[in-house]
């Protein structure tokens, strides 16, 4: 049976919606999508008119979207995937080339190899050679046009308007119950290697009262780090996504850490259609699963 119903979702407005949520308002959606703040406010503002009901919130301190707007988004997630979906498969023109692609350790066991797998199976032509590294070293390689693209960590007030966001995480300082550490003095440290922006941040900012950070353990894998914590070795500064209930948060002692960000991020003088695509893929099955599982 065929509902004619008078209202519709137009494709574009269901994505600027999704562009705010990643950026976290109307102005740095407007600066990635390569459109004016205003023309954002429009398209916003028309689905408003359409399913009558507001879907951003406009009191002062109120959460970014009403309830409506939280139920439009899970909507326009997935409509958005399958309609992009199908433009992939369905494309005239099939994608070649290739593309050098760079990620971060904890992410190479995660719902990223099987998006990757999916591109690959949709567009057999794309050739494409995955580098793992950390954050700071894939910055170095795309900003000299080494890589094509990369799905890498960054401070949040790092995060550029060209970025995709995937999603947030935040910096916990833990350590086993078991071991015994003081306020100050000697601190035994557990870190990744030297290209690690969280261990940069640690040994500018996290000393400052009056700790002294000792590398116990330096080790490429975050798999390691938390092996090296549960063991009892150190203090660790993790993300919240690797954070246990066997760890024991240790916040109060040490300075505030920074949120950290996933993003993924292009080079600036890529003109790869099949990187665009790439990206629109990882994003759009990111944001419609959730953030990205590690396994």
């Amino acid at each position: 049976m065929t509902v004619n119903l008078p209202q519709r979702l137009d494709i574009d407005s269901l994505r600027a919606l999704c562009a705010i949520e990643d950026h976290g308002g109307i102005t740095r959606a407007a600066e990635s999508l390569g459109l004016t703040q205003s023309a954002v406010s429009y398209k916003v503002k028309r689905l408003e008119t359409s399913l009558d009901c507001d879907i951003l919130s406009r009191r002062p301190n109120a959460p970014l979207f009403t309830d409506a707007g939280r139920d439009l988004l899970g909507y326009a997630k997935r409509i958005l995937g399958i309609h992009d979906e199908a433009l992939l498969s369905l494309t005239k023109t099939p994608l070649q080339g290739k593309i050098s692609l760079g990620m971060t350790e904890d992410t190479t066991c995660s719902d990223l190899s099987r998006i990757l797998g999916r591109f690959q199976h949709l567009h057999p032509a794309v050739s494409v050679r995955a580098h793992v590294r950390q954050s700071l070293t894939l910055q170095s390689l795309l900003a000299s046009g080494e890589i094509d693209v990369a799905v890498l960590q960054v401070f949040k007030h790092e995060i550029r308007p060209s970025d995709k966001v995937l999603f947030a995480d935040r910096l916990h300082w833990v350590k086993s119950p078991d071991l015994a550490i003081g306020v100050s003095g000697r601190v035994p440290y557990l870190s990744f290697d030297e290209n690690c922006f969280y261990r940069r941040w640690a040994t500018d900012i996290g000393q400052e009262n009056g700790a002294v950070f000792e590398t116990v353990l330096e080790c490429d894998s975050a798999a390691g780090i938390v092996a090296g914590i549960n063991a009892g070795l150190g203090v660790a500064l993790l993300g919240g996504r690797h954070v246990t209930p066997a760890m024991h948060v240790i916040d109060h002692l040490f300075p505030d850490p920074p949120d950290v960000a996933y993003v993924v991020r292009v080079a600036r003088k890529s003109r790869n259609p099949a990187v665009d695509s790439l990206v629109r893929e990882i994003s759009h099955e990111v944001h419609r699963q959730g953030a990205l599982r590690i396994a």
